[in-house]
Formats: C-alpha cells, sequence, structure tokens
C-alpha cells in the first residue's frame, strides 16, 4: 500500500520516506487546486462561456493547462461555439487530442456540423478517414450527398437504397438522399412494398401508414387496421370473429389477441378459442399464440393456469413454459408435480440453482431423504439467495468466506501512472461519472486478469465502487467482500434509514443493486441516482418530508438521493405492514403492480410469492437485494443475519393493515 505521512512512517522509513510523503502531500494539494479550477470553469464552457477561463490569472491558468482534463474543457467549449468556432482551431485541437474521446466526441460534431452547413468537402475528408463502414446512418447519408454533389451518382444508388429499406424513420440526415431517390425515380413499387412489410414487422404502423400512401389506398387501410388492432385489440377481436381468408387480417388478429393477453388472458383466450374455430391461422401462429396466453395466465395466477400449460401441444413447449409449469405447482405446493415439471426441463435449466434448490425442497416434503440433504448441502457452499436458503434449511453456516484480494505494489504503482486511468479517474473526481466510466471501460478492455484485479483494488481505493465492483466481476473473483460489498456514505445511510424506520443493511442491498452506487446512472426508464428514483416519485417523496427539491440536481446528489431513497423504501414498508420482500417488490415495480400480486386468500411462504413475481427483472431484483441485504449486515456487524427469518408470509393483510 502507498505509504502514509506519519510521524511513525517517517522516524521508520528516514528522509527518503519524508520525502516521498512530503511530495505526496504537494502534489494532492495541486491536483485539488486543479479539479476546483476545472470545476469553475467547466459549467460555462458547456455554455460557451470562456471568460471564466480568461480571468484566471497566469499561475491558476498554467496549473490548469497541466490538469489532464484540460482537454476535456477545450472540447466542451469547442462543442457549444461549433457554429461559431474557427474550423482551423478546431481542427488544430483534434489534430493535438486525435487519440483522446473528448477530441473523438467533438470529432463526430464536428463532422456533422460541416454536413449540416453544407461544406461538404472537408465533410468527406473527414468521413473516409474516421467514419466510412461504420454504419452511421446520418454521418453514410450526408457522404452520399456529398458523392450527389460531386457527380457521382452511380455510387450512389444501392448504398441508399439500403438505408432507405428498413422498418423504421432514418436519421434526419438521410431525407435529402431520399429526395433525391424520388425525384429520380430510382424507388420502384417494388421498394415500397418491402419497406412498408419491414415497417409492419417492426410495429412502425404509422411510418407504414405514411408508405402506403405512395402504394394505393388499400395498403393505407391494411396500415390503418394495424393501428386499430393495437390500440383496441379486444373490439378488433370482436369484429373479426367470422371468416376470412385475407392473411393480412389474420396477422392483424394474432397481433391483437397478443395485446390483449397482456391485459386479461382469459378474454384473450375465450376470443382466441372461437377465432381459431373459424380461421385457417398457421400451425407457427396457433402455437406462439396458445403458448403466450397459457404463460400469461400463469403469470396473472389464474386458475386454469396448469391445464392451459400441461395442455400446449408439445412444439409449442420450450423452457419458460417449463419454469411456469413449476411456479405454478410450487405456488399450489404441489411437491409431486413440482418434481415432474423440473424432471421435464432441459439439462441446464435442472441445473440452476434455482430449480437444484425447489427439487431438494420438494424430494424433502415428500419424505426424508439424504439425496436432497446432500444436494442443499452443496448449494449452501454458494453465497447467494439459494445458497442462503439451502444453509438455513439444513441449519448449517453461511459461505460468507471473505478473502482480501493481494496488493500487487508494482502493479498497482504501474496502473496509478498509466495516462487512460488517470483521466478516468479525474473525470470521476470532478462529477462527470459516465465519462469516466467509458473511459475506464475503455482503459481495462485490454489488461490480463491479473492486471483487472489490482485495477478493481484501485478504483475502490479511490472510492469508485462502480468500476471496483464491475471490473472483478468480470475476471470471476466474488471472494471479496469489502471490494464487491462496500459501505459508502456509512453515516449517511446510517441515518437517513433510522430517521426512515429501516435497516441499514437493506437500504445498501437497495442501493447496490439498483446502481452500483453510481451517483449520476439513469436507467432506460428514467430512474435517476444512487438509490433509482423517478423524478415524479423524487417530487413526492420530497414533498412529503419536506426536503427541497430541484430535480435532476437533487437526484443525483448521493446524500439527497439517499435520504430520498430511504425515506421511500420506508413508505414502502409502512405500506406493506413492514414486509421487506413485498417493500422491495414494490421498490423496483411499483406498489399498485404489488397489490395486483397479493395472494386474494390465505398467506402464501414469501420464497414462493417471490418465485410467482410476474416480471422477471423484478423476481430477480427481489432476490438480488434480499442477498445483498445478508451480506451487509455481516459486513456491518460481524453477525449472520438468517435470510429465511426475513421471509415473512404474504398475504392480502400485509397490504390492508397499512391502509
Amino acid at each position: 500500500m502507498p505509504l502514509t505521512c506519519t510521524v511513525r512512517t517517517i522516524g521508520r522509513f528516514g528522509l527518503a520516506a519524508a520525502l516521498v510523503c512530503l511530495s505526496g502531500m504537494l502534489h494532492a494539494a495541486e491536483i485539488d487546486a486543479q479539479r476546483s479550477l476545472f470545476k469553475r470553469t467547466h459549467a460555462a464552457a458547456e455554455r460557451g462561456d470562456w471568460s471564466p477561463v480568461e480571468a484566471l490569472d497566469s499561475a491558476e491558468l498554467a496549473l490548469l493547462k497541466a490538469y489532464p482534463l484540460w482537454p476535456d474543457l477545450q472540447a466542451a467549449y469547442l462543442r457549444a461555439t461549433l457554429r461559431s468556432a474557427d474550423h482551423d482551431e478546431i481542427e488544430a485541437f483534434l489534430e493535438q487530442y486525435s487519440t483522446l474521446k473528448p477530441a473523438r466526441d467533438l470529432r463526430y460534431r464536428y463532422t456533422l456540423h460541416l454536413g449540416a452547413t453544407g461544406d461538404l468537402d472537408s465533410f468527406f475528408e473527414i468521413y473516409q478517414q474516421y467514419y466510412q463502414g461504420f454504419e452511421i446512418a446520418a454521418l453514410d447519408c450526408i457522404a452520399l450527398r456529398a458523392e450527389i454533389a460531386g457527380g457521382r451518382e452511380k455510387r450512389v444508388v444501392n448504398r441508399a437504397k439500403s438505408l432507405w429499406l428498413v422498418g423504421k424513420s432514418q436519421a434526419e440526415e438521410c431525407d435529402p438522399v431520399f429526395d433525391y431517390l424520388k425525384a429520380e425515380n430510382l424507388l420502384a413499387p417494388g421498394d415500397y412494398l418491402q419497406r412498408f412489410s419491414l415497417a409492419i414487422d417492426a410495429r412502425e404502423f404509422s411510418l407504414a401508414r405514411w408508405l402506403g400512401r405512395s402504394i394505393d389506398q388499400a395498403h393505407v387501410d391494411i396500415a390503418t387496421q394495424w393501428q386499430t388492432a393495437q390500440k383496441n385489440p379486444e373490439d378488433f377481436a370482436r369484429k373479426h370473429l367470422d371468416w376470412t381468408s385475407d392473411q393480412n387480417t389474420l396477422k392483424q388478429l394474432v397481433y391483437a389477441i397478443e395485446r390483449l393477453t397482456y391485459r386479461d388472458p382469459d378474454i384473450a383466450h375465450d376470443l382466441w378459442s372461437r377465432l381459431k374455430k373459424v380461421h385457417g391461422f398457421s400451425v407457427e401462429q396457433e402455437l406462439v399464440t396458445d403458448r403466450h396466453i397459457a404463460l400469461w395466465t400463469a403469470r396473472d395466477r389464474l386458475p386454469d393456469a396448469y391445464l392451459r400449460l400441461t395442455q400446449l401441444p408439445v412444439a409449442a413447449q420450450n423452457d419458460e413454459v417449463s419454469r411456469w409449469r413449476a411456479r405454478t405447482s410450487l405456488r399450489q405446493e404441489n411437491w409431486q408435480n413440482l418434481l415432474r415439471d423440473i424432471n421435464q426441463m432441459s439439462a441446464d435449466e435442472r441445473a440452476s440453482e434455482e430449480w437444484v434448490y425447489w427439487y431438494n425442497i420438494a424430494l424433502s416434503r415428500l419424505g426424508p431423504t439424504g439425496a436432497a440433504d446432500s444436494a442443499l448441502r452443496k448449494l449452501a457452499t454458494e453465497r447467494s439467495y439459494y445458497g442462503f436458503l439451502a444453509a438455513d434449511e439444513l441449519d448449517l453456516d453461511y459461505a460468507l468466506s471473505d478473502t482480501e484480494y493481494a496488493v500487487n505494489e508494482a502493479v498497482m504503482h504501474s496502473l496509478e501512472q498509466r495516462p487512460d486511468l488517470v483521466r478516468a479517474r479525474e473525470l470521476f473526481e470532478v462529477g462527470l461519472d459516465s465519462r469516466g466510466r467509458s473511459e475506464w471501460n475503455e482503459a481495462i478492455a485490454y489488461m490480463t486478469n491479473d492486471e483487472k484485479v489490482q485495477a478493481a483494488k484501485l478504483a475502490s481505493q479511490w472510492g469508485w465502487h462502480s468500476r471496483a465492483i464491475a471490473t472483478i466481476a468480470s475476471v470471476g473473483q466474488y471472494d471479496d467482500l469489502a471490494l464487491r460489498y462496500p459501505l459508502p456514505y456509512q453515516s449517511t445511510f446510517a441515518e437517513h434509514a433510522a430517521s426512515a424506520s429501516i435497516p441499514p443493511d437493506w437500504a445498501y442491498g437497495i442501493a447496490r443493486s439498483e446502481s452500483l452506487f453510481m451517483r449520476d446512472v439513469r436507467s432506460s426508464a428514467g430512474a435517476i441516482g444512487l438509490m433509482q428514483l423517478m423524478p415524479a416519485t423524487g417530487r413526492e417523496v420530497a414533498a412529503s418530508i419536506s426536503l427541497p427539491y430541484s430535480g435532476v440536481d437533487t437526484l443525483t446528489n448521493p446524500q439527497s438521493n439517499i435520504r430520498l431513497g430511504t425515506s421511500y423504501l420506508g413508505q414502502m414498508a409502512q405500506r406493506y405492514s413492514g414486509n421487506r420482500v413485498l417493500a422491495t417488490a414494490a421498490y423496483n415495480a411499483g406498489p399498485h403492480r404489488v397489490d395486483r400480486w397479493l395472494p386474494t386468500t390465505g398467506k402464501q411462504d414469501a420464497r414462493i410469492w417471490i418465485e410467482n413475481i410476474p416480471f422477471n427483472e423484478t423476481r430477480k431484483y427481489v432476490r438480488r437485494v434480499m442477498a445483498a441485504e445478508t451480506i451487509f449486515h455481516w459486513r456491518m456487524t460481524g453477525e449472520v443475519q438468517r435470510l429465511s427469518n426475513e421471509l415473512a408470509q404474504v398475504d392480502s393483510a400485509s397490504l390492508v393493515a397499512a391502509l
């Protein structure tokens, strides 16, 4: 480990150590000053304002120019001022920093700008050197415009048509190229028909309707019918209960039933049974639709689920059907059926932890068996959700051994000096986390596994826990629990978890599962920050606890995000009478969905309820959080918290008591 500047260190190692410590202190002071200068100037540079840089004195400017992120500051300003910036200045920057990511990003923006302003010669020169052959539609289309402008039309047609023949709307930069194809009568009726079919297959019905206008009214009508099937699937199906030989209508009916199934599998099943009697659907259409309805009948816990799944033809059976047959048997605690269902799975599926656990639980419920105990004992050696449950079943110790990976000083020092990792770290330190992650991932892509282990240790030392966790997992190393289950913001979690009347280890389990402790991350659904809150949820929770709310700024601030996330988690716990399984599921999928998933009568084992969560993502999420909570509890207290003790039974009263 690096030397620290203490009296003991200096006394033990003498003058050399003192000089190393002094050098480190001076470097730390310098880098802190550089980070401060960058933060003072970067936001303005992104707005196209360079005056904060110009206002620096000569010493400050020299310090900032020596900072590894000086190119990022310049690139931010040049991106913001592309329309008015001097092209020679941009090109000089790109030449100087050609290999750095900020230069690559600026080059892309600059190339688009050249195309948009009609400087096609300059555009084409950059395009040929950096982008040709990379299938970037916007740039490819501008290049085609350059070809047309240069009188090289013969080189355009085939490439232009391939860009046109897609089932979605292309980049707006392609519009002039497509206009050229139309003006020169280079698009035949067959081309329109082909793209119409591609749009239908991609479910881009508005595009299909627009294309239909260039074909005939019949195709406009076909696209309109698809839109009707999409918006009102039940009405569409009921209006087509009489025989038809029209293949488009048959495809639309299959699509309508598919969409209706998500809302009400029983109505979909009834209408589909009637439609099959009068229409000549293909064997494939019937198999796919029968399976879709049966699966959603099971996911929605409807009474006929097991019957519909078992009555599917052999050709419609797959692993997903086998899983839901087993989950339905499990929900009914029909252990004999469960054994049969698992035995009919593929070998790989049977070997998964989930089904090894439940197969042997079923065996043990039907009578004492040494084989079940042996299999569960082996599973209990895993540090996982099912490993913990198996250990609980046999009252065994958990596999919580913690092996700290050794530091290789030479490798660590070498990595710490690498310019690409230095840049990645500085991006993280100044709050440009996503850019830092991108550069980190590029930097480690070609490292050896040993180097990646040391890089993970380095990231952990820097407090960059998401990179430490992801990097060590990428090489299949899972035993350094301090590395994989870190405890950042510990006082913040402790304070706000206590205010929300929830245990901090649960909050940690949520945060790690949601974001790997990334403070700026955004999900595809729009959730933001360390505990992944939707903006609307953040606003509501902030109002309920009188926390000033500034949208994204509040959600990307770790302290306020943790306060909001723990408060919301506490609200979910209160809603479900303290049942952490239900509250965890609600945190991920929303409480109104969880309300619908509660048993209508009686109580259910939480383990069984978890297995029958309809959404794959939420089911995995709940298992991941509960296992992580167990590990965090052990890391924080040194005590084992039995997972089974945290899985309270599930019933409708869990909600009723809270409302």
